[in-house]
């Protein structure tokens, strides 16, 4: 009977690891298409789920003034960081932040070779943990996910992170997006 249970434990733990190992050799692995057929997303970030939340990759893809930031997360190759569970906020500069940009950096940043850049550059964008505005004190500086703390202003009951203005708020279910006006870069 002990011999019986550990093989069939055996087999299963076998299969387990089996069906959640990668390909091997020179196989690409797949992608989905999302309900933007542009947009092409990898690895869990593919997952389709009619049913839940949508989460802020999810939100950014549907979002017409976010398409520079999704060509930009895909380049970088960080779509998995936006489906995680999170909780994370991100602060997404719109199309028109990143055209204020000086000329031919968006696509400078885009090329292969810039690609540890513009992933660092977009890791700036995102805290760790739900931020929503009413928790945005004047004052305070915010934990950014590169290590980097930004400042927040609150004037005129208007909301800055790092220089950038927070123009809207949608709630996700792995944590917020704060819409911004502008691309916040280092120092």
């Amino acid at each position: 009977m002990k011999n019986n249970a550990l093989k069939l434990f055996t087999v299963i733990i076998s299969l387990i690891l089996f069906s959640c190992s990668s390909p091997q050799g020179n196989e690409e692995s797949p992608t989905t298409s999302s309900s933007n057929d542009e947009v092409n997303t990898h690895s869990q970030a593919g997952v389709a789920d009619d049913m839940s939340a949508n989460n802020i990759l999810n939100v950014a893809i549907s979002s017409p003034d976010h398409t520079t930031l999704v060509a930009a997360v895909q380049a970088a190759q960080i779509e998995h960081v936006l489906v995680n569970a999170g909780p994370l906020t991100v602060f997404a500069p719109t199309n028109e932040a990143f055209a204020a940009l000086p000329e031919g950096t968006v696509e400078s940043l885009l090329k292969p070779e810039n690609k540890a850049a513009l992933a660092k550059i977009l890791t700036r964008h995102a805290a760790p943990g739900s931020y929503k505005t009413m928790y945005l004190k004047d004052g305070m500086t915010l934990y950014m996910a590169t290590g980097d703390y930004l400042p927040v202003v609150v004037k005129d009951g208007e909301y800055y992170v790092g220089g950038a203005k927070i123009l809207g708020t949608v709630d996700c279910s792995n944590g917020i997006v704060h819409v911004v006006d502008k691309v916040i870069l280092p120092e």
